[in-house]
C-alpha cells in the first residue's frame, strides 16, 4: 500500500484556481522551452543548453554532418547492417540513446515499419519530417529512466563516450527497462590512436591519446568506455555479451581496398571532427586558451596527412542480452 502524503500548498505561489496558464506557469513554460530549444555559443561553435555543460560536444551543422560521417563510418564496419546483435524480427519497441541527428533510429524505422522507435538526445536537432513510426525525445539519459520496467525489444547506444558519469547505473537502468531475452548494443570508438608499425610513437597523434584521456578523467566523465563496456554490462546482469573489436584506419594508407575506403572516409571524420572533439574540454576543463587549442588542431591536421604515419582507432560493437526470467533457469 502507498504511503499517504498530505501535499502542502506553496503560499507564495498565488491562486490559480480560475486557470492554469496563470503568469507563473506561462513564465515557468517559456524558461522550460528555451532551455530546449535555445543554444549557447562558446570559441566560435554552438552547444546545447538543455543540461548546459554535460555533454562536451558542439550541436551546429558542422558537428550534425560530422555525426552523420561517423554514422557511415560504424554502417561500414557493420558491412552495411544497423546492429550485430541478433534482436527479433519483429522488435516493436526500440530505444536508441544519444540519438544525434536521428539517422540510425530513422533508418532502422524504415527497415521495420512495425516497430516504434524513440530516439532521445539532450540537443533538439533531429528533422522534423521523420518515418511515422520513429518519435524524438529531449532527454538526459544520465537521469533515472521514465519507462517502466520490461518496455524495449532493443537498446541502442553509439558513441556516448564522455558523456556517462556512472556506467553501472545506465546499464542497470537499460537492463530494468528492457523486455527479458531483448537486447542491448553499444558501438564505441576510442580516443587513443594507435598504429602496429609504431609510426604514430612520439607524434601528434600519440599526445592526442594522452590530452585526451587526461580531458576526459578531469570531465568526469571517462573517455574510455571502449575498453570497460562489456565487463560493466555483465556486472549489470547481461548474459551472452559479446565484443567485436575492429582497427578503423586513420588515412587511406592500408593496402586493402575496403580498409583503404574506410580509412579515406575516417581522415574526413578527423579533420572535420577534432576542433569540436576537444575545444569545449581543453579550454574549460583543463584551461588551455583558444589559441592553444588552434595550434594543438594546426599540428593534428598536419599529421593526419602525414603518409608516413599509419594510424587506426579501435572501434568496438559490445552486445548483450537480458536473462529471459529473472528469478527462474535460463531457456535458450
Amino acid at each position: 500500500m502507498a504511503d499517504e502524503l498530505n501535499l502542502e500548498v506553496d503560499v507564495d505561489h498565488g491562486d490559480v484556481s480560475d486557470s492554469v496558464f496563470s503568469d507563473d506557469y506561462n513564465s515557468e513554460l517559456t524558461s522550460l522551452r528555451s532551455s530546449i530549444v535555445e543554444y549557447r555559443y562558446e570559441n566560435g561553435r554552438r552547444y546545447h543548453a538543455y543540461q548546459a555543460g554535460s555533454y562536451w560536444g558542439p550541436n551546429d551543422q558542422k558537428a550534425q554532418d560530422n555525426l552523420d560521417l561517423i554514422h557511415h563510418v560504424y554502417t561500414m564496419i557493420k558491412g552495411g547492417r544497423l546492429h550485430f546483435a541478433p534482436i527479433t524480427d519483429d522488435p516493436q519497441k526500440v530505444l536508441d540513446v544519444g540519438t544525434g541527428t536521428g539517422i540510425w533510429a530513422i533508418e532502422f524505422a524504415d527497415l521495420n515499419p512495425s516497430s516504434h522507435i524513440i530516439g532521445t538526445d539532450l540537443s533538439p536537432i533531429q528533422p522534423s519530417w521523420v518515418p511515422p513510426n520513429v518519435q524524438f525525445e529531449i532527454d538526459d539519459c544520465t537521469q533515472d529512466w521514465l519507462y517502466g520496467r520490461d518496455v524495449f525489444d532493443f537498446v541502442h547506444i553509439r558513441a556516448l563516450y564522455g558523456s556517462v558519469a556512472d556506467w553501472d547505473h545506465f546499464y542497470r537502468q537499460a537492463l530494468t527497462a528492457l523486455k527479458p531475452g531483448a537486447w542491448i548494443e553499444q558501438s564505441e570508438q576510442s580516443v587513443v590512436p594507435k598504429s602496429d608499425d609504431g609510426s604514430t610513437d612520439g607524434t601528434v597523434f600519440e599526445e592526442w591519446g594522452q590530452v585526451s584521456v587526461a580531458a576526459g578523467e578531469a570531465f568526469g566523465k571517462s573517455l574510455r568506455i571502449i575498453d570497460e563496456a562489456k565487463d560493466r554490462m555483465i556486472k549489470a546482469g547481461f548474459v551472452d555479451v559479446t565484443e567485436r573489436r575492429f582497427k578503423v584506419p586513420i588515412g587511406p594508407w592500408p593496402s586493402d581496398q575496403r580498409l583503404k575506403a574506410q580509412g579515406r572516409i575516417n581522415r574526413l571524420v578527423w579533420e572535420e571532427g577534432i576542433e569540436g572533439w576537444s575545444m569545449y574540454l581543453l579550454t574549460t576543463v583543463l584551461k588551455w586558451s583558444r589559441a592553444e587549442v588552434e595550434l594543438y588542431l594546426l599540428r593534428m591536421r598536419k599529421g593526419l596527412r602525414n603518409p608516413k604515419i599509419h594510424a587506426y582507432q579501435e572501434c568496438t560493437v559490445v552486445y548483450g542480452r537480458k536473462p529471459a526470467a529473472e528469478n527462474g533457469p535460463e531457456t535458450s
